[in-house]
C-alpha cells in the first residue's frame, strides 16, 4: 500500500507544471536611482523604490519556476503496478475481453458494447494497439478512458471503477512482469 501511494504521489507530482513565478526586487522594472538623499531630510534611509516593503516593489520569497518531479525506482514502479493489478483481480474489477474490433466509428455502438459487457462505470479500457475505431468511438464518452498497454499506470488503475483489458494486452502485461 505504501509503495502504491508513493508511486501515485510521484506520478501526480510529475504532472504539475511548476511555472508559478514572481519578480524579486532586482527583476522589477525601475528603482535604479536613490529616491532621496541619505541624510538631512528626517526621513528613513531608502535605496530603491522597488524594495519589498514598498507598493510596486519585488516579492521577497515568492515562487520561482521549478520541477516537482520525484524519481521512483523502476522496481518500485513495477511492484506498485503489479499490486494495483492484483487488487483489481481480487475485487473482481478486471474484465478481460477477446477484442475491440469495430467496423465503423460510432459512439452509439460503443455505448451499446459497454452496456452489453455489464460493467460499473467509470471504466478504463486497456488495448494492445490497433483499436483505432474503438478509440475514436469512445473518446466522446466522459466515463470511458482508453489506454495502450505501454501507457498503463497505477493512478489510472486505482481511479477507474472497472478495468476492461483486451486479451492481447493481458499477455503483454504478463510478459512485462515475467522479466
Amino acid at each position: 500500500e505504501s509503495v502504491v501511494h508513493q508511486v501515485v504521489v510521484a506520478q501526480l507530482a510529475r504532472r504539475r507544471s511548476g511555472s508559478a513565478s514572481t519578480k524579486t526586487r532586482s527583476e522589477v522594472r525601475g528603482g535604479g536611482r536613490k529616491p532621496w538623499k541619505q541624510k538631512g531630510l528626517g526621513r528613513a534611509r531608502v535605496g530603491s523604490i522597488r524594495s519589498p516593503i514598498w507598493r510596486g516593489g519585488g516579492i521577497t520569497f515568492g515562487p520561482k519556476p521549478r520541477s516537482y518531479e520525484q524519481s521512483v525506482p523502476k522496481k518500485m514502479r513495477r511492484a506498485a503496478l503489479s499490486s494495483a493489478l492484483s487488487h483489481l483481480v481480487k475485487e473482481g474489477r478486471l474484465v478481460v475481453v477477446d477484442s475491440l474490433e469495430f467496423d465503423e466509428i460510432k459512439t452509439k455502438k460503443a455505448i451499446q458494447w459497454i452496456k452489453s459487457i455489464q460493467v460499473r462505470r467509470p471504466l478504463l479500457v486497456v488495448h494492445a494497439g490497433g483499436a483505432e475505431n474503438f478509440i475514436l468511438s469512445t473518446r466522446n464518452i466522459p466515463y470511458v478512458k482508453t489506454l495502450c498497454v505501454e501507457g498503463l499506470n497505477v493512478y489510472d488503475l486505482l481511479r477507474y471503477e472497472t478495468v476492461v483489458c483486451v486479451r492481447d494486452a493481458m499477455t503483454s502485461i504478463e510478459k512485462r512482469f515475467a522479466k
